[in-house]
């Protein structure tokens, strides 16, 4: 919290260069004198962080009045820390890369004058068409991101990586148990388990595993329809009150909880280890993986290395009440306030080349993000990339199939990382020490809450 708070702190006090609040003309962009656009990105990997400096070097290419240039940091975390840092000494980038969770605070960061530090993207598009002669991909964003990510009409920032949670098997110790096809609710992944661990050569570790993380017990409430805290999960004014300890949210930690005590459900040992329960299923270990669908392609691709076959579905829900659909995950491009006119046209041209239909179907083959624009969707489906690859659709068709409510879309809440984390160590809490479920969230519930009084006493109105 300390962190987080310190980082809001510094970004609210910062000096009026960063900001004005209306962009000067400044000097024209020329190939002789390019303006340069500063993009970081929380992905050091050699695709992800390979593909956006090749769509910058095209860019660049393109438009040699510009140079764009990509900073790659290991997380959203340390993008958002060592944006402050640069936003302080008067030299932010113009763009930069913020998970969802980050969305209120980005939203509520002001300069000392009291302008925001970031300027929507759909203001300053003023809608405009096309930006140095790219055609403008905003308007044609999926609705899942779209829903997301609009606040008060406007599309603050530039959708990129956008993901659900999706559920991957290795069908082929599905099928040695007699099932077909994967489980679709909790009831059915029970029975599932309960029919592999049986065999002979059942999986060494378990049946199931999934990270513990906060985002996956947020998933399980938007299933049900419930929301993580009031005012219509912050959409429809500034949350104030959290919901952790409601019957929903205790429906579904209890089930984990008592997956685990079956034996069924396999727990690392560690909080957030995407890569030790991505390795599990991986090695066979475990039958299925709840999970990111962002790696549907690297864990298509991991089973055809190791001789099994991958299928993707929809993350299991409770099959005792109404199924309302999963949210989004990832992140989202955002751009400074008080760029001149060539650095804002440097930065939204940008933007929208690097989304556009050829960029967006690549970037969702690359990796399994979703194509972030129904453009991109019809290039796929018109290719045949879908019936080449079907677990590549289970995400996309996820979020559609979701229903248009707050709990579907995801919540707005400010100290959302912290919070999360809240959640984390009462899931590892009730894992490892075996702590009565009910008790163990009403403490994260007293703990979540005063996370959020703190940060609506700094930045509520």
């Amino acid at each position: 919290m300390k962190r987080l708070l310190g980082l809001l702190a510094i970004l609210a006090m910062l000096v009026a260069a960063c900001s004005s609040g209306d962009s000067d003309d400044g000097p024209a962009a020329t190939a002789e004198d390019p303006a340069t656009i500063q993009m970081w990105i929380a992905f050091t990997d050699d695709a992800r962080l390979g593909f956006a400096e090749d769509r910058a070097a095209e860019f660049n290419t393109n438009h040699p009045e510009y140079t764009v240039e990509v900073t790659a940091f290991d997380s959203y975390n340390t993008v958002f820390e060592q944006a402050q840092l640069a936003i302080d000494e008067g030299n932010p980038p113009e763009i930069i890369h913020f998970f969802e969770a980050a969305t209120q605070e980005a939203l509520d960061a002001v300069d000392a004058d009291g302008n925001p530090i970031f300027k929507s993207v759909t203001e300053a598009l003023d809608g405009r068409t096309e930006v140095l002669g790219e055609p403008v991909v905003l308007d044609d964003v999926v609705s899942a991101a779209t829903k997301y990510y609009t606040i008060d009409d406007q599309l603050y920032s530039m959708p990129w990586n956008t993901s659900s949670t999706t559920m991957f098997s290795n069908m082929g110790i599905l099928e040695a148990a007699g099932i077909s096809e994967p489980p679709a609710t909790w009831a059915e992944v029970e029975a599932a388990c309960e029919a592999i661990m049986a065999l002979p050569d059942a999986p060494s570790e378990g049946c199931i595993t999934w990270p513990n993380h906060g985002w996956f017990y947020e998933q399980s409430l938007g299933q049900m329809g419930a929301d993580l805290v009031n005012n219509g999960n912050g959409r429809d004014a500034r949350a104030t009150e959290i919901f952790l300890d409601s019957p929903e949210a205790l429906s579904y930690m209890q089930w984990w909880s008592d997956l685990e005590q079956s034996g069924h459900y396999v727990y690392t040992g560690t909080q957030r280890d995407w890569d030790g329960s991505s390795a599990a299923f991986q090695a066979q270990n475990v039958a299925m993986l709840i999970f990111s669908s962002s790696d549907t392609t690297a864990l298509t691709q991991a089973g055809v290395d190791n001789g099994f076959d991958v299928r993707s579905s929809y993350m299991p829900y409770n099959q005792d009440m109404s199924y309302e659909g999963n949210l989004i995950g990832g992140a989202t491009l955002w751009m400074s306030n008080g760029l001149n006119t060539a650095e804002e046209d440097g930065a939204l041209g940008f933007l929208n080349y690097f989304s556009n239909p050829d960029n967006a179907a690549s970037w969702h083959q690359l990796t399994g993000y979703i194509p972030i624009t129904n453009a991109a969707v019809s290039q796929l489906e018109g290719a045949g990339w879908y019936d080449e690859s079907p677990n590549s659709a289970v995400a996309s068709n996820q979020l559609d199939d979701a229903a248009d409510t707050p709990a579907s879309t995801g919540a707005f809440v400010g100290n959302f990382v912290a919070i999360r984390d809240v959640v984390t160590a009462a899931a590892e809490d009730i894992l490892v020490n075996d702590v009565d479920v009910k008790e163990r969230m009403g403490s994260a519930q007293t703990e979540a809450q005063q996370l959020l009084d703190d940060y609506n006493e700094l930045y509520g109105e």
